[in-house]
């Protein structure tokens, strides 16, 4: 309740982007402190029953950061902190690179959503390896790997070898970012063959024991989801995020002038129905074949859940941590907890795709934080 109070008060007559960065270094500060850290760490700590082994690694929980949270490498260990338990960081490039100029988030508070035209500002690979070899070990850490906006896409393959070359030592696993709206032609990468292509390329880098996803759009036509499931079990990807942002504006009931004719991509609550739609169909194409993250409009733990039994072994959340603030995290998993136990099951491992086809699925009732 506090931090509702604060959000709709104070921090959203602050620039967005400003709010993020005062936050991460906030948290990155207080849990540099071992004693504290270690402190939050327990507070925070998952229920055993929350365990997901995916992936070739045990998550705490099966929540954890997209990429676009901690795009330059800072604060993992403190998002970590927080409960999540995993971290994908990025989006990291080969090249440096500002980004797109700001204002470049704008909260459509009335649609518990974000509009984001970030463009991948990130310090580079380089200097994001330098950070990775920093890590204490105790946060699962995912790479989220995108085309530099400077390469044409003709060298997109050269150029992300060249990031993976880097931080893939580094990392517990890698995302193949394809489908970002906010570098240009960069969706055009989820076709089948340009697709295929740019696999193979990383997998000539990174070898075959690194797990290696790919994320895609929600805007995709579902046949080109299908073949993509396809190309992912016949290439031995070990799994998919889904989904990123959005470019649809249908349905938004923030005032026009927040939205209308700007660029980027929404998040939130308004991705819900079409990310589960994504997530329901890539299981029925795939089945266990590949590791499904779910992303997109996850803001209570009933949305956790539904996407669980809908067969996602991990899901991610950004904007609902941004409206939920620094505790929500904690209380989602104690809400994952409640659920699992309502509904008899002994772990959230087995609940993964056990709603499919059945009566065990429960829809998520909307619980607006505002």
């Amino acid at each position: 309740m506090l931090y509702r109070l604060l959000f709709r008060h104070v921090l959203t007559r602050i620039d967005a982007e400003r709010v993020h960065a005062l936050a991460a270094t906030a948290l990155r500060l207080a849990t540099a402190i071992p004693a504290l850290r270690t402190a939050l760490r327990r507070w925070t700590r998952p229920a055993p029953e929350l365990r997901v082994s995916a992936l070739g690694a045990t998550f705490p929980s099966p929540l954890g950061v997209p990429a676009g949270v901690d795009k330059g490498a800072t604060w993992f260990e403190a998002l970590g902190a927080l409960g999540f338990g995993f971290v994908e960081v990025g989006t990291v490039t080969a090249l440096a690179q500002p980004g797109n100029p700001p204002p470049r988030i704008t909260r459509l508070v009335a649609d518990r959503a974000l509009l984001n035209s970030m463009g991948f500002p990130n310090p580079g690979a380089e200097a994001t390896a330098a950070r990775l070899r920093r890590r204490t070990g105790d946060t699962i850490v995912a790479a989220n790997i995108g085309k530099s906006k400077a390469a044409p896409l003709e060298q997109a393959g050269a150029d992300y070898r060249a990031a993976v070359r880097l931080v893939a030592p580094l990392s517990d696993f890698l995302v193949l970012n394809v489908s970002s709206p906010n570098t240009p032609g960069l969706r055009d990468m989820q076709a089948v063959d340009v697709l295929a292509a740019l696999v193979s390329e990383v997998r000539a880098e990174a070898g075959t024991s690194l797990p290696l996803l790919v994320k895609i759009a929600p805007d995709l036509p579902d046949e080109q989801i299908d073949a993509i499931a396809d190309l992912a079990v016949e290439l031995g990807l070990d799994g998919i995020v889904a989904t990123n942002t959005t470019l649809s504006r249908d349905g938004l009931e923030a005032d026009r002038v927040l939205w209308e004719g700007k660029p980027g991509g929404i998040s939130g609550a308004p991705l819900k129905a079409r990310s589960l739609a994504v997530l329901e169909r890539l299981h029925r194409r795939a089945g266990d074949r590949l590791t499904l993250v779910s992303a997109g409009g996850i803001e209570t733990a009933e949305d956790a859940w539904e996407r669980i039994l809908a067969g996602a072994s991990l899901v991610q959340a950004y904007t609902g941590f941004i409206y939920g603030g620094p505790a929500w995290p904690r209380a989602l998993n104690h809400g994952l907890l409640e659920l699992l136990r309502r509904d008899g099951y002994a772990s959230v491992q087995d609940a993964i795709g056990a709603g499919v086809g059945g009566d065990a699925r429960r829809k998520a009732r909307p619980q607006p934080y505002l």
